[in-house]
């Protein structure tokens, strides 16, 4: 891997990382102690607020692009976090150490890549580093949030809770994800089928009908003529077609296997404004969830605030923004938030009542799950309603291909009639 070192350190000259480009920053902790911590696929912005945010100051960020196959060095897949912090968790409340625990989950573990990650940490904890920083050092496998809530346990001695905490959160997310996934099954399964169905029509029933009305010799209507064209120039061309379609499916395919063509198949589907206004909503709820998960191991509002905020949309990390120079200068969560049109009714009634009360983070957990439980039975009406739609659409299609192939026949039993 080459490195080049950025002249001025201060100013954010990359907002966005280019694909596999890695940035190594060098920074002083609060102790004084000088470390270096990677990043990978993150944009030169993104790391430097990652690194203020923990209060680290820096001293040098260098770019490099990884000509090196990452996955040979256990960094280039996916790393089972929400597994590791199960399986972490059952084995602190069995009784063993940290390092004990980390050791069993070594030598158990099958996987090289996972076992490499899981070997790093362990060499590092034995040179005397905290957990935390341990994990600050794989930013690619340990998020933010995660590190966070580990550091703010280091202070109670009570990583076990910490980690429960962070397992339900992600819990949490993943229940409705499943349900995203399952709600967009039948629909995908539709598109498929309708579209393979209309695909035999125009390529191999079109163009036999088209065989017989050329034969008769009579006139056809012109949309009916259109369509047989249209099957005949499928039928002679039917393996570049198939080609086609084929490369369509690949590219396709391909591209959703990269985290940056999901995110543009994403970003595209949510654009819609239906869509649009619940993916907000959905965003704002996973961002009180993680303030909440931070607020209740310890770490402070402003900082907590800071952390999570790539969580929302670019228009709410605007308005977010505005909500943190609010809160800097004295005024309530609440009123903030919804200054900053960052809160719905129920949202500000409940943390009012957090903020007199000092449970501020149970009553964004609140939040978090009555905005969920709105999201959950929208998510059905929506799949219950795209089903019929999707059924309606695709019969009109089938319909009018089946009702322009006999429209001629149909002509010709109305003339002998």
């Amino acid at each position: 891997m080459a490195w080049r070192t950025s002249a001025n350190v201060l100013p954010l000259i990359a907002p966005k990382a280019v694909a596999n480009e890695h940035l190594r920053i060098t920074v002083r902790e609060p102790d004084g102690k000088t470390r270096i911590l990677e990043f990978a696929n993150v944009g030169q912005e993104e790391a430097v607020r990652r690194v203020v945010a923990r209060g680290f100051r820096i001293l040098a960020i260098e770019h490099g692009s990884d000509s090196a196959p990452q996955a040979a060095k256990g960094f280039g897949t996916h790393f089972p976090l929400n597994l590791f912090s199960q399986e972490l968790l059952a084995l602190l409340s069995a009784g063993l150490n940290l390092t004990e625990a980390l050791s069993t989950l070594y030598a158990k573990e099958q996987h090289a890549n996972t076992k490499d990650v899981l070997a790093a940490v362990l060499q590092s904890l034995r040179e005397g580093h905290s957990f935390s920083d341990v994990l600050a050092a794989h930013p690619r496998h340990f998020p933010e949030v995660y590190i966070a809530t580990v550091r703010a346990s280091e202070r109670t001695g009570d990583l076990a809770q910490a980690l429960a905490r962070y397992i339900a959160y992600q819990l949490q997310f993943e229940t409705i994800r499943k349900k995203l996934m399952s709600a967009a099954i039948y629909p995908t399964i539709l598109l498929i089928v309708g579209g393979l169905v209309t695909l035999f029509l125009l390529g191999y029933v079109v163009p036999r009908f088209s065989v017989v009305y050329e034969s008769s010799g009579r006139d056809i209507p012109w949309l009916s003529s259109v369509l047989l064209s249209f099957g005949k120039l499928i039928y002679a061309n039917w393996q570049l077609a198939l080609g086609g379609l084929l490369g369509a499916i690949g590219l396709l395919a391909w591209g959703i296997s990269l985290p940056y063509g999901r995110a543009l198949l994403l970003d595209a589907v949510l654009s819609f404004p239906l869509l649009a206004v619940r993916a907000d909503e959905f965003r704002l709820s996973r961002f009180y969830h993680a303030v909440s998960l931070l607020l209740a191991s310890g770490v402070a509002l402003p900082r907590a605030i800071g952390m999570v905020s790539g969580l929302l949309g670019v228009s709410q990390r605007d308005r977010l923004a505005q909500c943190q120079m609010a809160i800097d200068q004295g005024r309530s969560l609440s009123s903030a938030l919804v200054d900053a049109r960052l809160a719905s009714p129920v949202a500000e009634s409940l943390i009012k009542v957090g903020e007199r009360s000092g449970q501020l983070a149970e009553m964004l957990e609140r939040t978090t799950l009555f905005a969920d439980e709105e999201f959950s039975r929208w998510m059905d009406w929506a799949s219950r309603l795209i089903e019929p739609m999707l059924m309606t659409v695709i019969g009109l299609v089938i319909g009018t291909v089946v009702v322009l192939m006999y429209l001629p026949i149909f002509d010709l039993a109305g003339n002998l009639q």
